[in-house]
């Protein structure tokens, strides 16, 4: 085997091998990167969901669900809320809300709702989708750019476009961040055009919390907004769609039509509410992916400066290197044809000290340039596929 095409460990690599790293972090561990949905409940989530007042949703409405649904209305600037089990559910929900046969609804490319939904917003809520290109910077469109996209013509065998729907982080452009004013102003483009405004924000906490506002500072202009308990928060399932009064109304006959009839789920919106007392602590994770991602740079990787929790590396063979880190104990994802690489609550310092130790210097095959060969890895199973979450 040519030894310079393998990833190599760094000199610095093997001492750290030989320190009480691997006693903190055991070889057979696995680290696993792959998103930040991964995480275990804590032990606070734990005692809360088994000690929740719960009661039958659908007839009474759930107490505690309840309390879930209007904090996260009063965070988001909203004036109510729905639980929903997943967040696909809770942007179908939305999209459903606002579109009708013959319309369109614009997003960003790459946006969740494009590539990551399995087509539903035209499959169940009967939109045809048209992305637009990240002219405002990554995982970002301008106000212009929305203004030209709206433009009708009046012809009546054209779609009418009827939706913006954003994305704050921007999951496949790598977490990145929209500021409230430039997200407002895009906002305000869509409403002058006559089109309504959703916001996929499943990690809108990221956001606010890199930048340092309330969640409700990014919703402005928004008719509805989503957010995740489960991506970065760390609760075990769950997501959240808000709106006004008449829209959640509406939504809760979406969600039973699409099956999402929920009795005691208490038990499930009590580990939200734990959740939701932290989301200053993602800090720590956004500091992590800005240590993980020098690390990698220092070892010769092509790695996009991380915003918040996702880093994302260039790379010239993806399934190749994803199975070599899972050999080398990193599990790792893949989105938009990068290989993406996540921290949450379940990593600490000492997890990614570790991974770039086991991760090691990069070869030339795994530089990410064109036509470079594929990286004759190891390979075993565990690590291997694609995260969207």
């Amino acid at each position: 085997m040519d030894e310079n095409r393998r990833v190599r460990p760094s000199s610095r690599s093997r001492r750290a091998s030989r320190t009480t790293l691997r006693a903190t972090v055991p070889d057979d561990e696995p680290i696993d990167l792959r998103s930040d949905t991964v995480t275990a409940p804590t032990a606070a989530m734990r005692k809360a969901m088994a000690a929740a007042e719960v009661a039958d949703d659908v007839l009474d409405r759930d107490p505690t669900m309840r309390e879930l649904e209007e904090r996260v209305a009063g965070m988001l600037g909203a004036a109510d809320a729905l639980w929903t089990p997943t967040g696909s559910m809770a942007n179908l929900i939305a999209l459903m809300s606002h579109l009708g046969r013959g319309e369109s609804f614009l997003a960003p490319q790459g946006a969740h709702v494009l590539d990551s939904e399995l087509g539903t917003a035209a499959w169940l809520a009967g939109g045809m989708p048209r992305p637009l290109p990240h002219d405002g910077g990554p995982g970002k469109v301008t106000a212009s750019a929305v203004r030209r996209a709206a433009a009708d013509d009046g012809s009546y065998t054209a779609l009418h476009p009827a939706l913006l729907c954003l994305e704050n982080t921007h999951n496949a452009a790598g977490g990145t961040i929209t500021a409230p004013e430039e997200h407002a102003a895009v906002a305000a483009a869509a409403r002058a055009a006559r089109l309504a405004v959703h916001l996929d924000g499943a990690r809108l906490w990221n956001a606010a919390v890199a930048l340092g506002v309330p969640p409700g500072a990014l919703t402005v202009g928004a008719d509805t907004v989503s957010v995740s308990l489960s991506k970065g928060l760390g609760a075990p399932v769950g997501s959240v769609v808000a709106g006004s009064v008449e829209f959640v109304e509406q939504a809760r006959r979406l969600r039973k039509m699409l099956g999402g009839g929920i009795r005691q789920g208490g038990i499930l919106a009590a580990a939200g509410l734990v959740a939701l007392e932290d989301t200053d602590r993602l800090t720590e994770d956004h500091a992590l992916a800005t240590k993980l991602a020098a690390g990698m740079r220092e070892r010769g990787w092509r790695v996009r400066e991380p915003q918040t929790n996702i880093v994302l590396v260039d790379v010239a063979d993806l399934r190749g290197t994803i199975g070599a880190f899972g050999e080398a104990g990193v599990k790792a994802g893949a989105v938009g044809g990068k290989l993406r690489l996540m921290t949450h609550r379940d990593v600490t310092e000492k997890h990614v000290t570790a991974a770039l130790d086991r991760i090691g210097e990069v070869g030339p095959a795994s530089t990410g340039s064109p036509g470079a060969p594929p990286a004759p890895f190891p390979r075993r199973d565990e690590g291997a596929g694609s995260a969207l979450g």
